[in-house]
């Protein structure tokens, strides 16, 4: 009855008094994503969605459903997105709004187009579960992906976030769908109701605090300057940045196994930085630091991790390879070149260059490190693409560019969930927060706060076993979705023969 009277009441609005009813609906879903951290708004948003959808009448009006659905989860979850704009409002911030608006509507067009093939598929609710879950898959890899802010991700301070170590963070995704399409059905059918309403309460239990670490497990330091954005290149500013830097890394009687400083922190390039590298090693009393800076070869520049030892002897370098598309490089800038369109290629300096990808790092006593640099860490498929399983993952990060409400906290949220796919602990020095070290279940056991300056000591956590996800990553989903949506695909078009 309940189900038929809101199908009713939405049937009896306007157009856009419907459209504006499910894009703060959208908004009010997204509130599981960090920093609010209320995974039932989520499960809530999603219950009503899948209650609406059947009476939704035409793909027309499915497609403006899901669009108005999305753009409004994106365009909160978001929104932090105008906050690189604004480091220097005169010349970009005219650019914010624009941004908002053409990514939120840009990925909420995976949405639209999940809500009109599941309407047209005509199986009802089920047929959106599998759709909308291809969508989100969808969007982690077309145009080398954006899976920020997944409907999964509000899930990882329950226990229910914990089978990402077996389905990984898509399976999640379709676990919470559901759930949620049970729920919505409950006078029809209790039992998959029941079933859901049974995931809800796993998914919001919290998890139990982590355990203190074994004093014996090697003790690493995070560097935490707290360079703002608008300072952090400005001559005047840079010595004082990488002072903090270097006073943190000498401080303390206790000399950690491994220093970690945040991506880009110091500021001459690798090439010209000998006189850099042996000043911060000399603070490092013996102990191998991880930096973040630049480096070039050529024309081409590189977002580099570098481990550095003695008298600052270059160990270990790796390049990013998971670049900030319009960010860090302007795609198929290399193939304008060809055209004559030159100053957007990679290969003559205009922006960065990618690495030639995952590679494990030696970090001395504490192991082999998988190392991401700023947003690789929010790709599930970038935590693997190794021979061998490493030690931990390692996450060095510039966050001063998300500000400081959202974008901070949903990026260590992300960091988190990658812990729990792979069962092994996370290290993660930020310029301006939040640093932190993650155990294998993703519980954060210490962390420097957003805009601190300072540094952390903390005991690395044990490693687990490896998962069943970090062996089979999204293939299996991948699979079963494909087959699912095109068998449903195939019944629909030989009943309309």
């Amino acid at each position: 009855m309940a189900e038929g009277a809101v199908a009713r009441w939405f049937n009896a609005r306007s157009a856009w008094q419907c459209i504006a009813f499910l894009a703060a609906l959208g908004a009010g879903t997204s509130l599981g994503q960090a920093p609010f951290s209320l995974p039932i708004f989520t499960l809530v948003g999603l219950v009503v969605a899948f209650v609406i959808f059947p009476a939704l009448k035409s793909h027309r009006e499915a497609i403006a459903a899901g669009l108005a659905f999305g753009t409004g989860y994106f365009a909160l979850s978001l929104h932090w997105i105008v906050e690189p704009f604004l480091v220097d409002v005169a010349r970009h911030g005219w650019m914010a709004p624009f941004a908002l608006v053409f990514l939120s509507v840009g990925l909420a067009l995976f949405w639209g187009a999940a809500f009109a093939v599941a309407r047209w598929m005509a199986i009802g609710r089920w047929a959106l579960v599998l759709t909308l879950t291809g969508a989100e898959m969808l969007r982690a890899y077309v145009f080398t992906g954006f899976p920020w802010a997944m409907l999964s991700y509000g899930l990882v301070d329950g226990l229910a976030g914990q089978a990402a170590s077996f389905v990984g963070p898509h399976g999640l995704t379709l676990i919470l769908l559901v759930s949620a399409a049970g729920i919505s059905g409950f006078r029809a059918r209790k039992t998959s109701a029941v079933v859901g309403i049974l995931f809800a309460v796993v998914a919001l239990w919290p998890m139990p605090e982590a355990n203190v670490p074994n004093p014996e497990r090697p003790m690493v330091r995070l560097v935490q300057p707290n360079a703002p954005q608008h300072q952090k290149w400005d001559p005047e500013f840079m010595r004082v940045f990488f002072d903090r830097a270097l006073r943190a890394t000498r401080s303390g009687l206790e000399v950690p196994d491994l220093i970690v400083w945040p991506e880009t922190s110091v500021p001459s390039p690798l090439n010209n930085s000998i006189n850099t590298r042996a000043a911060i090693a000399k603070a490092a009393r013996g102990a191998p630091v991880v930096l973040g800076l630049n480096r070039y070869d050529g024309l081409r520049f590189y977002n580099s991790a570098v481990v550095i030892g003695d008298e600052g002897a270059i160990g270990d370098v790796y390049d990013k390879h998971h670049l900030v598309p319009f960010g860090e490089y302007v795609p198929f800038g290399d193939v304008l070149a060809r055209f004559g369109i030159h100053g957007l290629a990679a290969r003559e300096g205009g922006g960065y260059s990618a690495g030639p990808g995952p590679h494990l790092m030696d970090v001395g006593a504490v192991g082999r490190a998988l190392p991401l640099i700023c947003y690789e860490a929010v790709f599930p498929q970038d935590t693997r693409g190794t021979d061998e399983r490493p030690d931990l993952l390692m996450q060095i990060t510039n966050d001063a560019w998300f500000g400081a409400f959202s974008g901070p906290y949903q990026h260590l949220q992300q960091a988190r969930m990658r812990a729990i796919e792979q069962g092994l602990p996370l290290v993660r020095a930020a310029n301006t927060g939040i640093s932190a070290v993650v155990d294998a279940r993703g519980r954060v056991t210490a962390q420097l706060g957003l805009g601190k300056e300072g540094f952390l000591d903390a005991r690395l956590p044990q490693a687990l076993s490896a998962t069943v996800y970090s062996r089979t990553a999204d293939l299996p989903l991948s699979l079963m979705l494909f087959a699912l949506i095109a068998g449903f695909g195939l019944r629909k078009i030989r009943e309309t023969d």
